[in-house]
């Protein structure tokens, strides 16, 4: 079993197509398809089944795939860890996050990350939705939720809320609610997002959850998008902390009774295999100290 073939092969079933796959290798498809039938030669089985487009993994080559995962990592930790009793964090560092959140907070991060550790390559991919950390070949995703089958790993990074806001502008026109049910008079602004329920909103006080049903005439699947819309004065949001915190600060946005609110907290997780990555771990403290520094608003 050849080491370089566990890694060619690990990184084309991470892909949905061979042309995915041969433009990050920086060869032709043909040659992709080419080695893979060499693989597949030696091996006596088929891995995939392919087609012109689409590929999909045989039931040997799921079997191989859960092979290469776990020689690969332990290979990697073995490598770190002999790199880390020289005292030297090296190798690619491979991370998922959102798309706002990821250039807001992470990317900086990484920044100054790369700054401390100059043997570290970094790489941040950022989607609308969590991706399927070893299915993507991901070394450490950044999620709002920590659930997910592929997380056997998570820790806290950064408490946060998801808060009712809106612009001076709106609340001088339409009047400022001080009760829950006085939402369903509002414009409230929401957002699809995955599967969750996009006129629910459910929020806590003191440990009990209100569920409240809210209408309006404004919805995206972009919170950037949903955001300026509220600081237009279009009407009524619920949004995270520390993407309003800076609007808030000056007063362009105004909290909403912030007496309730939404759990939103940031955790870092990770797959079994990278349990005891030192890199990832470094990087994951750096970040938490960093989010320190991030502004607040008053309402806890």
């Amino acid at each position: 079993m050849s080491f370089s073939d566990l890694e060619f092969f690990a990184h084309i079933a991470r892909k949905e197509n061979l042309s995915e796959a041969a433009l990050e290798l920086y060869v032709t498809p043909s040659a992709v398809s080419r080695r893979l039938g060499r693989l597949e030669d030696r091996l006596g089985v088929r891995l995939v089944n392919r087609s012109t487009r689409t590929f999909a993994l045989t039931a040997e080559g799921e079997a191989y795939y859960a092979t290469a995962l776990d020689v690969i990592g332990r290979v990697r930790m073995a490598e770190e860890k002999l790199r880390g009793e020289a005292g030297e964090l090296t190798g690619i560092l491979r991370i998922n996050a959102t798309i706002k959140f990821g250039r807001t907070l992470i990317a900086p991060a990484i920044s100054e990350f790369v700054r401390l550790n100059p043997g570290v390559h970094a790489q941040l991919i950022l989607s609308d939705a969590a991706q399927n950390l070893v299915q993507g070949g991901y070394d450490l995703g950044i999620r709002l939720m920590p659930e997910g089958q592929d997380a056997d790993v998570r820790r806290l990074v950064f408490k946060n809320r998801r808060y009712l806001c809106a612009s001076p502008e709106y609340l001088l026109r339409e009047g400022t609610p001080v009760r829950l049910s006085q939402l369903i008079e509002h414009n409230c602004i929401t957002l699809r997002q995955q599967n969750e329920a996009f006129d629910t909103w459910n929020l806590e006080t003191k440990g009990e959850v209100h569920s409240v049903r809210v209408q309006g005439t404004l919805n995206s699947n972009d919170g950037d998008v949903a955001l300026g819309w509220t600081v237009a004065g279009h009407g009524i949001m619920l949004r995270s902390e520390w993407d309003i915190a800076p609007l808030v600060a000056n007063g362009q946005l105004r909290l909403i009774m912030p007496e309730y609110s939404q759990n939103g907290d940031v955790y870092a997780v990770t797959s079994k295999q990278n349990e005891a990555s030192e890199k990832v771990w470094a990087f994951v403290d750096l970040l938490s100290q960093s989010l320190l520094a991030h502004p607040r608003v008053t309402g806890d």
